[in-house]
């Protein structure tokens, strides 16, 4: 009996054997053949989850890593991306699938390298400056000219020297405001400063001293600024690199933020002469000669909202009939010693039939403020004067070359050493250059001198010109333009590039600090203009307004 039993538990055990491989044989058992029983497992798992995510290409989390947990991260997969929860992505990898997906992601990701983070300034840095809008100015209420946006009320076009809608009557200080509205459309912004690749501090730094520069104390010059610094420096953001991602824009000469001494009667504030303004980029309508100064255009009349309103005016300018050789818009300066304007306004005067000579009042309404008389005087005009005016730089530079007409410059500060980034290095190709010392004393004609410029010459210089129009403008940012870049991209593309020299030096060991905020970089700012001998008279004599 005991051996019928075994015999029947064997044959029992057979036929459950064969029936069992008889089903297995059934089933697709391919996905466990790929090695050992975890990493099948992981695959099926995996199978199910592409099914059910199929329509959902983000959620390609690799659940192998369920099972293997020795795994380590494809170096190629972009971890800095600022859409990424780095908490954890540290604790994932993903398969090669998603290794793909993400190096195309990161080469098709047209931010990269370009985001930037807006310091959350707390209001009285920027908004509430604005909210006594009348006193900005000591003669001159502002408030019309914050209207939108900043670029201040529309221009009816009643003359027809303008085209289109994009004329606006904009006022010269408001740079501050109008950069910071074009940083709120700009589509590389991020929330979380790690990803930063650089730091955009949004104070009205020229607005708020423009308050105070005629009949108050140092104390009310500086103290907004001293406040601005030292709240920026209790920042998380200031210890990653001690400020020297971090930027700010300003819609005054920089000279306003530069005084010498404690004494009332100095002028401007110290806000650039701060320990911590030192570690931060400045970008502002004219530079001294620190090397943490960089200028950008002063804002025109010209706001365009599209690629063809700029290609339309730009033909309009090429072919447009020019009744005069040459131009003067400005007002004589009897009480600066070293200005050229009285000689400019005589010689002018006295070419009636070849110059054209705008004479604008100093304070109240002036014509020179009327974009439609501005623009036609310079659209008339083969070549437009540029003298250094209250500073060396002028607005006017930015109106001539809105309307085609050639510049004239007589002090290299003046453009060449102030907006390398906006205007090429090359500047014969689109200005003419007569050495103010030279008109000073009488011994040069600038008519005579133009006159020498063949037509050939002439028609090149203002082909230049033209083409420089897209880069010294600020546009609407209320639309887009497609293809072409304005001031306002330049003007990042040159901060996130220095920005970016500044990281990798400090990768390498390198002190951040060298050169960085340096006086007397003159030389270096006309660095591949001319031959260096050329300008050392100028930075030798440079002029202190």
């Amino acid at each position: 009996m005991e051996r019928l039993a075994i015999i029947r538990n064997w044959f029992v055990f057979l036929v459950a054997f064969s029936f069992f491989m008889a089903f297995f044989k059934a089933f697709d058992y391919s996905a466990l053949s790929a090695g050992g029983t975890n990493s099948g497992a992981a695959s099926l798992i995996n199978n199910f989850v592409n099914n059910l995510h199929a329509h959902q290409p983000n959620h390609s989390l690799d659940v192998s890593q369920m099972f293997n947990q020795n795994a380590s991260p494809d170096p190629l997969v972009d971890i800095d991306s600022p859409l990424i929860d780095h908490d954890r992505a540290n604790n994932l990898t993903v398969n090669k699938n998603t290794t793909l997906a993400a190096r195309t992601k990161r080469s098709s990701d047209s931010c990269m390298g370009r985001y930037i983070y807006v310091h959350h300034l707390p209001r009285r840095f920027n908004d509430d400056v604005l909210r006594n809008c009348s006193v900005l100015e000591k003669w001159l209420d502002m408030c019309p000219f914050l209207t939108n946006l900043g670029f201040g009320p529309q221009v009816e076009n009643s003359e027809g020297v303008l085209s289109g809608k994009s004329w606006f009557a904009t006022n010269q200080f408001l740079l501050e405001v109008i950069f910071h509205e074009r940083m709120k459309k700009y589509k590389c912004l991020t929330n979380n400063s790690s990803f930063a690749n650089a730091i955009y501090v949004p104070f009205y730094a020229g607005l708020d001293v423009g308050r105070y520069l005629w009949g108050y104390n140092i104390s009310m010059r500086d103290s907004l600024g001293s406040d601005l610094v030292k709240w920026i420096a209790q920042q998380p953001e200031w210890k990653k690199m001690w400020g020297r991602d971090h930027f700010f824009v300003s819609g005054r000469i920089s000279w306003d933020f530069r005084r010498q001494t404690d004494s009332d009667s100095d002028w401007g504030s110290k806000l650039m002469n701060l320990p911590e303004s030192m570690n931060l980029t400045t970008l502002s309508i004219e530079t001294t000669s620190w090397s943490n100064e960089f200028a950008i255009p002063y804002p025109t009349y010209f706001h365009p909202s599209s690629d063809n309103e700029v290609f339309q005016w730009q033909n309009r300018m090429r072919s447009h009939n020019r009744r005069y050789l040459f131009t003067f818009a400005g007002a004589p300066r009897p009480s600066a010693n070293d200005s050229i304007r009285k000689e400019i306004i005589h010689q002018c005067l006295a070419s009636r039939r070849t110059c054209n000579f705008l004479r604008c009042n100093s304070g109240g309404a002036s014509r020179c403020d009327n974009p439609d008389e501005v623009i036609k005087v310079f659209q008339d005009s083969v070549f437009c004067l540029q003298p250094p005016g209250d500073s060396y730089t002028r607005r006017s530079i930015f109106d001539s070359i809105l309307a085609g007409c050639i510049p004239v410059f007589f002090h290299p500060f003046s453009a060449y050493a102030q907006y390398t980034w906006h205007l090429q290095r090359d500047y014969w190709r689109y200005s003419v250059f007569i050495p103010i010392d030279l008109v000073k004393d009488g011994f040069v004609s600038i008519k005579q001198v133009l006159l020498q410029i063949s037509e050939n010459e002439m028609l090149s210089m203002r082909e230049e010109i033209i083409k420089l129009i897209p880069k010294v403008i600020y546009a609407d940012p209320r639309s887009k333009l497609q293809t072409l870049e304005d001031a306002f991209d330049i003007a990042l593309k040159g901060v996130l590039h220095r920005i970016g020299k500044v990281r990798n030096n400090m990768k390498r060991g390198r002190d951040p600090s060298n050169g960085f905020a340096e006086e007397n970089r003159w030389k270096t700012k006309l660095f591949g203009i001319g031959v260096e001998e050329e300008w050392d008279h100028f930075i030798d004599t440079s002029m202190r307004y």
